[in-house]
């Protein structure tokens, strides 16, 4: 009696672990989910040139209070990679590392909740320069379209800015890429 239940038991694992195998021959590449995916990487990898520093594996830049706030964020690709870049097409701001549908989104995020502002970067794209392109804004700027408080040149407070950034960059062939976001840190 015993026998027959221990031949019952290993015939009833072996069917479940069978069922879990094969329930993951259904997965491909293509039915992953960009923004939950962590294997989600672009082909020509883009790198930021004035990083100031890597927090939790996201590169940062830096700007200070006191010296006017600017924000200057250079990507580059690889010049072996054959491409240049074309153009910045798109920018946004996200709270999370991994929300990549917000740069997907047509409508430039970057100028959203606020109402749009003139600039380059948001009512035309961005030019590249061979290998690199530069966007620039301001933390007045953020401050104006993210509706955020930020400190003041006689706080004693260095942080980083509340969200991330998302760039969205066309190469010269027309393909695009979206390297992962990018924090700003201010010093005052």
């Amino acid at each position: 009696m015993q026998l027959n239940i221990v031949r019952n038991m290993h015939k009833l694992l072996l069917i479940l672990f069978a069922v879990f195998a094969f329930s993951f021959q259904g997965c491909k590449k293509g039915d992953l989910d960009f923004n939950n995916s962590d294997a989600a990487h672009p082909k020509i990898p883009v790198t930021v040139s004035d990083v100031y520093m890597y927090y939790n594996g996201v590169p940062s830049v830096s700007t200070s209070v006191a010296a006017g706030g600017n924000i200057t964020i250079q990507l580059n690709i690889p010049s072996s990679s054959g491409r240049t870049i074309k153009e910045i097409t798109r920018v946004a701001f996200a709270n999370t590392t991994s929300n990549y549908a917000i740069i997907q989104n047509p409508n430039p995020a970057y100028s959203s909740p606020a109402p749009p502002l003139t600039g380059p970067y948001s009512a035309t794209s961005v030019a590249g320069s061979g290998t690199s392109v530069t966007f620039t804004t301001s933390l007045a700027d953020y401050a104006t379209r993210t509706k955020s408080t930020l400190v003041t040149a006689g706080g004693t407070a260095t942080s980083f800015l509340g969200r991330y950034l998302y760039f969205l960059v066309t190469l010269d062939d027309g393909s695009t890429l979206i390297p992962v976001p990018v924090r700003v840190y201010v010093d005052n």
